[in-house]
């Protein structure tokens, strides 16, 4: 049994908008659209991903709880590291931009590919030092990260994760193919392992299984599809989502993961 710090909210400062703790009195760490609004997607409120100071924020939190708990590994999530794609127009990111595009300003299409790319770039940059930080302190950690299904990660939150994987930048991905058939769960997972992901990284990869959400749990004959589908790819691991549906399948994990 390995234990994960999972550090679930990422850049994300709040799930709503009012009384947001961390951005009282901090106006430079908004995160804002490309009308100057704090950016808000599904309901979270974000700070600005590529502000240093908020970066050192989660840096020194990782830091923190990888040096002072017994913890075997840490994860970030579909918010870590990650930023709505609208976002990116507060002074200090287009500052950046412009040093590197001399003098232009970003564009005004949020889902310009080029400007995805560079916001994402920036967020990849990040999570290499902070890999790098942690390795430093602690050689043993695994960093793992569950990001959503690619392309869909970068294009709406700038997570460019095939790339983390092939620059070694992290120890363990675990793509979030959240489906509810096995069909549709096999056609993410051919796209990742037959192109996102190349064959000597297969390994690094523990797919992650919706097993609960609201009302909804999963089949034990779904999960063992699932399961084998993972297996006949090479594939020897897998994450669920979440805790609680072991609860309604208590037996039947105990005996697939003796």
């Amino acid at each position: 049994l390995k234990v994960y710090a999972w550090f679930e909210f990422g850049f994300a400062a709040a799930y709503g908008t009012q009384g947001i703790h961390l951005l009282d009195g901090r106006p430079h760490w908004r995160a804002l659209d490309g009308e100057g609004q704090l950016a808000v997607k599904n309901g979270f409120a974000w700070m600005n991903a590529f502000h240093p100071e908020v970066q050192a924020l989660l840096t020194d939190l990782i830091l923190e709880v990888a040096t002072r708990y017994e913890v075997d590994g840490i994860q970030g999530d579909d918010r870590l590291p990650a930023l709505p794609s609208l976002a990116g127009y507060e002074p200090y990111t287009r500052a950046l931009y412009q040093a590197e595009h001399d003098g232009a300003e970003p564009p005004s299409d949020y889902r310009d590919p080029e400007w995805v790319q560079w916001r994402a770039d920036r967020l990849s940059d990040y999570l290499h030092g902070l890999y790098d930080t942690l390795k430093a302190v602690r050689p043993d950690l695994i960093v793992s990260m569950a990001p959503s299904i690619y392309p869909w990660s970068k294009e709406e939150y700038l997570q460019d994760w095939p790339r983390w994987l092939a620059e070694g930048w992290v120890d363990e991905v675990c793509p979030q193919i959240y489906r509810y058939d096995i069909d549709r769960y096999i056609h993410e997972l051919d796209k990742i392992v037959q192109a996102q992901v190349g064959p000597g990284l297969h390994h690094r990869l523990a797919p992650g299984i919706l097993l609960k959400v609201g009302d909804y749990y999963a089949s034990q004959g779904l999960l063992d599809s699932m399961i084998q589908a993972n297996r006949a790819r090479g594939i020897e691991g897998e994450v669920f989502f979440f805790y609680e549906g072991i609860r309604r399948h208590e037996a039947y994990f105990r005996e697939a993961y003796p």
